[in-house]
């Protein structure tokens, strides 16, 4: 019956992740662009990313809070219904030309990367330790194609924006607004018996590594400081390329196709990172994954200004060293958490991360404008590293 019903659980919550990682990747596309437009600054092009990664924050307390009292089903149908309300808001905005209405908008709509994100641990509630690396890339992986079509939408989205007689940029959010109510329809209707309930009636899995089993308060910081620095690392690098390419030349095509990648990357590698997870362990991934992204810092600050192609590539290792990261933080997490407990955990956790995104996008148009786009690559790579002796510490330690 539980494997049944897992297998139900994982098919619905990955049919919802198609649309809603359609509706976090053309956000995210056109975000930065939209702000500097409508502000007129470069130096404030990362505020939408941080007033969305702010919104995360916030949303990630409520939706764990409901979660962990209502189940996953509840949580993750609310987080989804705000997402789709403000990425309506942000059409509006544009289309009147509300700076105000823009901020508050772009705030809600950060309910849907919270949800988007949360999302992955409705795939951990029914399976052992043994194998919930692999059960959150596959909610992970589910989100690529929904993630890859939305940002080569833009262009399209634009269009028709144009012909309402609203701003193209605006075009990206509408798409977004229906994504996100689609996701939360299909949880909300679907996602029954909730697997979070029924959890906390199945005896407690044992850990999945013996050899490294450590105190809960160990198994949450270690997994916790993965995920925030991979975060800030990625957003804050993300957040600034499509500023970089318009400033040289390139239009919204280019730009949308370095972000398909982008987000491919970010989840399409999930199915081979959850194996390695569960088979090699938590803290060679989490490892790999500050080796991963100080790599992705160093191609983007020496790839030339026209060069679409080394920034593809650069921004693929950015996506592929953050999915290293949250699918080996989140197993540290859940490993840690019991069920009676786990989700207002976890939703803890996903604000501390939220904030670290939020504060390198808030930071990276400034440290951009002061310097220069091979300066905050390179300046995020070095942060990166600071994941592998935290981890590896704190893994000792705690074992011994």
């Amino acid at each position: 019956m539980t494997t049944a019903l897992q297998q139900r659980t994982l098919g619905v919550v990955m049919a919802s992740q198609v649309f809603s990682g359609a509706g976090l990747a053309a956000g995210i596309t056109v975000g930065a662009l939209l702000a500097e437009d409508m502000l007129g600054a470069s130096s404030l092009a990362g505020l939408p990313s941080a007033l969305f990664t702010a919104g995360s924050a916030a949303t990630a307390v409520v939706v764990g809070r409901l979660s962990q009292r209502l189940g996953r089903r509840t949580g993750l149908a609310a987080g989804y219904a705000a997402g789709a309300l403000g990425g309506a808001g942000v059409v509006l905005a544009a289309a009147v030309g509300s700076i105000v209405l823009l901020l508050v908008s772009l705030l809600v709509y950060g309910a849907g990367t919270a949800t988007n994100l949360q999302a992955r641990y409705a795939g951990t509630d029914l399976v052992g330790a043994d194998r919930r690396g692999r059960a959150v890339s596959s909610v992970l992986f589910a989100t690529t194609f929904g993630a890859v079509i939305g940002p080569n939408l833009v262009s399209a989205t634009g269009r028709a924006a144009e012909r309402l007689g609203i701003p193209a940029l605006a075009g990206p959010f509408a798409l977004s607004a229906l994504a996100y109510a689609v996701a939360g329809m299909i949880l909300f209707l679907l996602l029954r018996p909730d697997p979070l309930l029924v959890s906390r009636t199945l005896p407690p899995a044992e850990p999945a590594h013996r050899t490294t089993a450590r105190p809960a308060t160990a198994g949450v910081s270690a997994g916790a400081v993965t995920m925030v620095l991979t975060q800030l690392v990625m957003v804050a690098v993300m957040t600034m390329t499509p500023v970089h390419m318009k400033a040289h030349g390139h239009d919204l095509a280019a730009t949308g196709l370095v972000i398909a990648v982008h987000i491919a990357a970010m989840y399409l590698p999930s199915p081979l990172t959850g194996l390695l997870v569960d088979r090699v362990g938590r803290v060679p991934v989490a490892v790999a994954a500050g080796v991963t992204l100080l790599a992705a810092g160093v191609v983007s600050a020496t790839a030339p200004e026209d060069s679409v192609a080394l920034l593809t590539v650069a921004l693929a290792l950015l996506g592929l060293g953050w999915n290293l990261g949250l699918v080996a933080g989140t197993a540290m997490i859940t490993d840690a958490a019991p069920a009676a407990t786990r989700a207002r955990t976890q939703g803890t956790v996903d604000v501390a991360v939220a904030l670290a995104g939020a504060g390198g996008a808030v930071t990276s148009g400034f440290l951009m404008a002061a310097t220069s786009y091979a300066a905050l690559s390179i300046t995020g790579g070095v942060l990166a590293l600071a994941v592998i002796p935290f981890v590896v510490l704190s893994t000792r330690r705690a074992a011994a």
